[in-house]
């Protein structure tokens, strides 16, 4: 394990640079100096996949791509007392950033909202938001408060939206049809979001929450938005990634076989033309 003062740097540094990305506007991130997107699913702790990533990404060869990692918090990786491995990814996104402060993106969901603003989830009974914690505290001892606040303040910096030069944007999920006539995109560009915003029917909450795939929603939200395609995470699949409309491309990278993207940005794309660029761990 990583010196507790190395790492604690680490994770300050990466809160500036997060908030310092250029193209940001409040929470969302206009990519810049943008060819290629990476993007990978939900990886919920899993460090293996996270290296096969890195390693496929290689980020000082390819100097206009920029890599997003999708919620990375609440795996099933444990340690010997049962706490929760996944904050050593956390660790590794904030090293990361510090090599590639412009080119890498962590793209929180509603697990890293939920620990920020300690609204259990459950899992097979299981209260993930504590296990996490016990994680930290189990990885570092006496000085786990003050990594564990760090890694709340870099949830809280990270993006909610990430827009691609090419029309494609990427969060971590859509607004459910019944909460999107309240979904007001304008309140993600704000530095700071407002209570309400993170309550259930809120702007972030139900950005991170809905789980309606019609293809109704995706085109009533990309509307919203002002963008033509979609790709997000938030939902299980078998294969690590679905398609569930015409609009949307769903990665999911926790298990194996584990989905990710690579597609240009520097052109307009058809959604079979995204699809086409998704490949799996």
């Amino acid at each position: 394990m990583p010196a507790p003062d190395r790492i604690l740097t680490h994770l300050r540094q990466a809160v500036a640079l997060t908030r310092a990305t250029p193209g940001r506007r409040g929470h969302v991130v206009a990519l810049q100096e943008c060819a290629e997107v990476l993007v990978v699913g939900d990886l919920h702790g899993h460090v293996p996949h996270f290296q096969a990533i890195l390693k496929l990404a290689d980020l000082a060869a390819h100097p206009a791509r920029h890599l997003v990692l999708q919620e990375i918090v609440h795996g099933k990786f444990r340690y010997p007392k049962g706490g929760d491995k996944s904050h050593q990814l956390v660790d590794l996104f904030a090293a990361l950033k510090g090599q590639f402060p412009k080119r890498v993106h962590l793209l929180p969901g509603n697990h890293e909202l939920a620990q920020w603003t300690a609204r259990p989830v459950m899992k097979a009974n299981e209260n993930q938001n504590a296990l996490f914690r016990e994680g930290v505290t189990e990885a570092y001892g006496t000085h786990a408060p003050g990594i564990y606040a760090a890694y709340l303040d870099l949830f809280r910096a990270s993006p909610a939206v990430l827009r691609a030069p090419n029309g494609v944007i990427v969060c971590h999920s859509l607004p459910s049809g019944r909460a999107l006539p309240l979904f007001d995109p304008a309140r993600l560009e704000r530095d700071e979001f407002a209570a309400d915003d993170l309550e259930p029917g809120g702007s972030f909450h139900s950005l991170v929450w809905g789980r309606d795939t019609s293809a109704e929603a995706a085109a009533n939200f990309l509307r919203k938005m002002g963008a033509d395609l979609l790709v997000s995470g938030h939902i299980a699949c078998d294969e690590g990634f679905a398609v569930p409309n015409d609009r949307q491309l769903v990665l999911d990278c926790s298990e194996t076989p584990g989905g990710y993207v690579l597609f240009p940005a520097d052109r307009k794309l058809t959604h079979a033309q995204l699809v086409a660029c998704v490949g799996v761990l």
